[in-house]
């Protein structure tokens, strides 16, 4: 099994940081490689973020797909960016680091707190959680880090992102946690210590969440919502975009 987790974000330290993630819970046998796409914002703490970095996203599972040896992809952004998208384009499962950890704490907590960067990505992650029809038991709490400080200052990013897990805990009634953000894996296994509650990181429940699809050999459907794109043509700079790969031409004439 082959695994491709996609850092949507331009940090070649974050995208090693995910795939040791990734390749720490991973099962013997299976391969798991992080890339960086070629077009990417540097951070990713907002909707204008969030939609510039989706064609980086889905060019790197059209290269995927195109080299015909991956089983799944992880899109590793907590806003989950460009998901939908993705099922389009590929029939391989696509999962996404938000909705893989609060499916997994949603079978271990009754009430689950998503600990995550700035404010001003707060409706943005509120939002995410209301599509997913979770908003009755996930509540958002923000920390004053920017995406790149785990880089820049990992001690005081733990600091400060171990405060506001406390907070979850006692003010939001959090029975687990979910950390809002790729960069944070490093740190889950220390809180879960210290908080004595489940503590998730995104991108090692994706990966189990990947291999657990790919091992009941179930793809993504393509019965109506997730077919694959129309073809149409694309002007500027999508213009690639509206050349699909000969083989998914014919499924969708198909």
């Amino acid at each position: 099994m082959k695994i491709m987790i996609i850092n949507p974000n331009s940090s070649a330290e974050m995208t090693a940081a995910d795939g040791v993630a990734g390749r720490s819970v991973a099962s013997p046998g299976t391969e798991v490689v992080a890339v960086t796409p070629e077009h990417a914002p540097a951070s990713i703490e907002s909707y204008y973020d969030e939609y510039l970095c989706v064609p980086g996203i889905l060019n790197e599972i059209q290269k995927g797909d195109a080299a015909g040896d991956y089983d799944a992809y992880i899109i590793a952004c907590y806003g989950d960016p460009g998901l939908h998208a993705a099922r389009e384009l590929t029939d391989k499962p696509v999962i996404g680091i938000a909705e893989a950890s609060l499916y997994t704490a949603c079978m271990l907590a009754a009430r689950i707190s998503i600990v995550t960067i700035i404010p001003r990505f707060k409706v943005c992650v509120e939002d995410m959680v209301a599509a997913y029809g979770l908003s009755h038991k996930v509540t958002v709490r923000t920390s004053p880090l920017y995406v790149l400080d785990v880089e820049s200052a990992p001690v005081g990013s733990l600091e400060s992102l171990r405060e506001e897990c406390r907070m979850a805990k006692s003010e939001d009634d959090a029975e687990a946690i979910c950390l809002g953000c790729a960069g944070f894996a490093d740190f889950a296994d220390e809180l879960e210590a210290e908080l004595e509650i489940p503590v998730l990181d995104g991108v090692v429940c994706a990966t189990k969440m990947a291999e657990a699809i790919v091992g009941m050999r179930r793809k993504t459907s393509k019965q109506k919502t997730y077919k694959y794109p129309e073809p149409k043509p694309f002007t500027g700079i999508v213009t690639d975009f509206g050349t699909l790969p000969a083989d998914d031409r014919k499924r969708v004439a198909g």
